[in-house]
C-alpha cells in the first residue's frame, strides 16, 4: 500500500513522526513541506489530492497547524474524499461510512495517537450497505455534474 503525506509548517513534525512509523510497513511517498520554514498549506494539500485523484497513492495524510485548512484545499480535487478527524472513532467511520481516501489531522496532535488513527483507518473497510453506498453516489453524481 502507498501512503501520500503531505504538511504545511505547522504539521512538519508529525508528519516526520507518521513517515518514520509507516515507512517499515508501508510505501511512503513524502510531498513536504520538508522544514518548519512557514510555507502554504493548500499548495501541499492540492498536491496530496492530485496524488489520490491520480491513484499514484492509495491513501493520504494532510497535516497543517489545525488540520482545517489542507483538507479544505485537498476536498478541491475531484475523486479526493478528505476527512478533518480528531478521534479513533472518526478514523473508523471515515472510512466506514464516508470512503475517505485522506484524512487529515492538526499538527498539535499527540503522535502516539495520531498513529493510532492512522492504523484504524488503515485497518477499516468501507460498509457497503445500500445507504452508504446510496450517500456516496449522491456526492459523486454532484461532483461529476459540475
Amino acid at each position: 500500500m502507498k501512503i501520500a503525506l503531505a504538511a504545511d509548517h505547522g504539521g512538519y513534525n508529525l508528519k516526520q513522526y507518521l513517515i518514520e512509523s509507516l515507512q517499515k510497513d508501508y510505501q511512503i511517498i513524502d510531498l513536504g513541506t520538508h522544514s518548519e520554514e512557514f510555507v502554504d498549506f493548500p499548495k501541499y494539500g492540492i498536491l496530496l489530492g492530485e496524488k489520490i485523484a491520480k491513484k499514484e497513492a492509495d491513501i493520504g495524510i494532510a497535516i497543517c497547524k489545525s488540520g482545517i485548512g489542507i483538507s479544505i484545499a485537498v476536498n478541491k480535487v475531484k475523486g479526493a474524499y478528505c476527512a478533518k478527524i480528531n478521534t479513533i472513532e472518526e478514523a473508523s467511520l471515515a472510512k466506514k461510512h464516508n470512503r475517505a481516501n485522506v484524512i487529515a489531522f492538526s499538527g498539535k496532535t499527540d503522535k502516539e495517537y495520531a498513529l493510532e488513527m492512522v492504523h484504524t483507518f488503515l485497518n477499516e473497510k468501507p460498509l457497503e450497505e445500500e445507504r452508504y453506498l446510496r450517500r456516496i453516489n449522491q456526492i459523486k453524481e454532484y461532483e461529476n455534474a459540475n
